[in-house]
């Protein structure tokens, strides 16, 4: 009886599975968009208030990526960020005439 309610709704465990395999890959890609921003963050010459304001989001979401707070944010979130923060890094890239790099071939 105690394994029947330990699998839950789940007939088997093979069943179960994949939503746990979801769950990881989708902490996995916040978790690798989350370095990516704090990155483009450190980059960026812009402080926290106005990386809030392009993204619009609260200066304290800004606060808690820094502090590692992934639960707090969904990927598209992040993503949003990413993409308010990486136009200014590549805005400012541009005007400072600094070419993208490039692996040289051999």
């Amino acid at each position: 009886m105690d394994a029947v309610r330990q699998t839950g709704n789940c007939a088997s465990r093979a069943r179960c599975q994949p939503k746990r395999d979801f769950d990881v890959r989708d902490m996995e890609h916040r978790t690798r968009l989350m370095r990516v921003v704090t990155r483009r963050i450190a980059v960026s010459e812009l402080g926290n208030r106005e990386i809030a304001r392009r993204a619009g989001i609260p200066t304290q979401r800004i606060s808690d990526l820094l502090a590692g707070r992934l639960e707090h944010f969904s990927a598209d979130d992040l993503q949003a960020i990413r993409d308010s923060v990486e136009s200014v890094t590549d805005d400012s890239e541009a005007a400072a005439g600094m070419a993208p790099v490039r692996p040289t071939p051999p």
